[in-house]
């Protein structure tokens, strides 16, 4: 995690990206460790429900045809961390008959299946011996260590019939959360035991969890002009930073903060995405124009300061918050469009206003760390709501 330290001493994490470069993003945990999430309530421990399944390799890539297994092809984008030296000492690892870890998966309501823990050792494997089902070319293996001589160069349709044989009848086991389970429990489970190479975000593990429309709208967003201008292009987009940023938008639009109340964040989240699965196309037509509207107003108004930390004129540029994301978006796309001119009008005396409420303990507090409490959450709304209706009534 990436460390910066303000102009007053102030100290700013960053989240890392899969490969440990700044993603743009300020961290709100201690850690990048997903783990570090607490679920608000406790859960009754009956509410769990594992099944432990041992399954040849060949039933699973059944299941990837059927479409019953989601590999979430999403997060493909983080692929460059198994490279094909990489995935090839899997695929040696296997032959010579060396256990995997466990999968972990999520049962939908379908009994489709969602992998959490696993995604690049399944897709691995579905890559090297059918890579037509995740339409990739073959893995042609390369750099193995005990095979190299006999094996180096091959794809799965030159080595040996006793070989590929071997591969189809290997078992893997896996743990599945079954569909009765709640989901606050499952996210809190995957949370726990999200100990892959590289453990999926906050968000990644929602996507993995909540299907449906949500994905795609989420992606549309992040991915639109609006949002990236306003973000100086600087948010790194392969944990998904962005889509959490815009569900944390539609979170607090969706749900006013003045009827949000103290439950678990991450499962406030989570209820969003599932929200967004029964809007009406009108409806999530009008979210997307409040939230361009919002985006070019904070571009123009705050320049490549949106959505940052700024305590003195003379501070160097920080990393986007996603509190004052949520915040200042929510709050602009609330505004009429003779509100948004105004404001616009006004951008240097509103900018002011918000470095002077960074002065403001208890609103700096609510925008650091533990941004979920429902005080904090609050807190900031209040805060920055009544700045920007000041500024559109100057």
């Amino acid at each position: 995690m990436t460390k910066i330290t303000t102009s007053n001493s102030k100290e700013v994490r960053e989240e890392d990206t899969s490969f440990g470069t700044p993603s743009g993003v300020e961290s709100e945990l201690a850690s990048d460790d997903v783990s570090d999430l607490r679920i608000a309530e406790p859960f009754d421990p009956d509410d769990i429900e594992v099944a432990t399944r041992s399954m040849t390799i060949d039933l699973l890539l059944s299941r990837i045809r059927d479409n019953a297994i989601d590999l979430s092809p999403d997060f493909q984008r983080r692929g460059g961390i198994w490279n094909e030296k990489r995935q090839s000492r899997l695929i040696e690892s296997l032959l010579l008959r060396i256990p995997l870890p466990t999968l972990y998966a999520a049962e939908g309501q379908d009994e489709n299946w969602a992998i959490v823990d696993g995604i690049q050792r399944l897709t691995t494997i579905t890559r090297f011996i059918e890579p037509s089902l995740i339409g990739q070319p073959p893995l042609r293996l390369t750099g193995l260590e005990y095979l190299g001589r006999s094996f180096d160069d091959c794809v799965f349709d030159e080595l040996p019939q006793r070989l590929k044989r071997r591969l189809r009848e290997t078992e893997l086991v896996v743990h599945l959360i079954r569909h009765g389970t709640p989901p606050e429990v499952k996210f809190n489970i995957f949370a726990r035991i999200n100990t892959g190479g590289m453990p999926l975000s906050a968000q990644e593990l929602r996507h993995a969890l909540i299907p449906g429309r949500a994905r795609t709208y989420l992606a549309e967003l992040a991915a639109s002009p609006a949002f990236k201008a306003a973000t100086a292009f600087s948010i790194k987009d392969e944990r998904m930073a962005d889509r959490e940023m815009v569900l944390r938008f539609l979170a607090f639009y969706l749900t006013r903060p003045e009827d949000f109340r103290a439950y678990d964040f991450d499962r406030f989240l989570g209820d969003a995405m599932r929200q967004i699965e029964f809007l009406s196309e009108r409806e999530l037509s009008e979210i997307e124009i409040a939230f361009v509207k919002a985006m070019n107003s904070a571009r123009v108004i705050f320049g490549d300061d949106a959505f940052r930390k700024r305590y003195r004129a003379s501070d160097s540029r920080l990393p986007i918050n996603k509190a004052l994301f949520e915040t200042i978006s929510v709050s602009l796309a609330r505004l009429t469009d003779a509100e948004h001119e105004v404001c616009k009008t006004n951008g240097a005396f509103l900018k002011v206003r918000l470095m002077e409420q960074m002065g403001d303990r208890e609103f700096e507090a609510a925008i650091s760390q533990g941004t979920g409490d429902v005080r904090k959450v609050r807190k900031r709304f209040e805060d920055v709501s009544r700045i920007v209706r000041e500024t559109a009534n100057v």
